[in-house]
């Protein structure tokens, strides 16, 4: 049986439920979330560095890698990270998991790496923590293949559902960055701290980078909690629902003709 939009956030933790408007009704004071979500301060961007990968000798599997996947497409991207083997992460998996969705998404939401469930089956949050994102995802209306594209730092499941060492998201830093270029996302949503690492290289606290924008290459970064770690923290889903409102109002706010001085 279907859920409605109400029994989606419900769900998901949030209460109480907030109606979302474009725009107040004619001579009415504008709602709590209206003013969160439409009169909200401008955030400055932050731009971030290109993250910055060790230097690799010659003959490193790692290096090799990065030089060959920059003009790979589809097809060909999905076979060399099925047959990888750039880290000890390959020698337990029982298959690389390189993302699922729409090829040319509004949003790429980037998460920490497989876990059991997903190096089973092949495909990205597909456990707890995957029913809890595709609720995320309906609470903004989207869903996995219509307009999103889920992807995660790692495509090999690191033992015990650690977190992915620095070395190991290096190794895979060149597949995430092939898909990025073929993707060309309109928004980029860091789902925990690896993806952070990851994409934006930074160490700082999530708490700290919440609310903010970043930019790679070009295209808005934002950041917020991974579900795993909301299916342990209740109370924070709330602030996950607020990130994913800044992540869609930033999206509007990319898409928005500028106006003619």
């Amino acid at each position: 049986m279907s859920l409605s939009r109400e029994q989606m956030l419900v769900e998901m933790g949030i209460s109480p439920i907030w109606v979302l408007r474009d725009a107040p009704a004619v001579e009415s004071a504008p709602s709590s979330e209206q003013i969160t979500e439409e009169f909200a301060p401008a955030v400055p961007v932050v731009e971030a560095p290109l993250p910055v990968r060790p230097v690799q000798a010659v003959g490193d599997p790692v290096a090799t890698a990065a030089q060959d996947v920059g003009a790979l497409d589809w097809p060909a991207l999905a076979r060399q990270v099925a047959g990888c083997r750039a880290c000890s992460l390959c020698e337990q998996r029982k298959q690389a998991v390189l993302g699922v969705g729409d090829s040319s998404p509004d949003y790429l939401f980037i998460g920490e790496g497989p876990g059991a469930d997903e190096d089973a089956k092949g495909e990205p949050f597909v456990g707890q923590a995957g029913k809890l994102l595709d609720s995320m995802l309906a609470a903004l209306d989207i869903a996995r293949g219509n307009r999103v594209y889920i992807a995660n730092a790692v495509k090999c499941r690191p033992p015990g559902n650690r977190t992915p060492e620095p070395a190991e998201m290096a190794a895979c830093w060149p597949y995430l960055e092939r898909q990025i270029a073929l993707l060309k996302p309109k928004i980029i949503v860091l789902l925990g701290k690896a993806a952070v690492h990851a994409v934006l290289h930074d160490d700082k606290s999530l708490a700290s980078l919440r609310g903010k924008r970043f930019e790679y290459a070009g295209i808005p970064v934002v950041v917020t909690y991974h579900p795993a770690y909301l299916l342990r923290n209740l109370p924070d889903k709330a602030k996950a629902w607020e990130d994913l409102l800044f992540a869609r109002r930033t999206l509007r706010e990319q898409q928005a003709p500028a106006l003619p001085f």
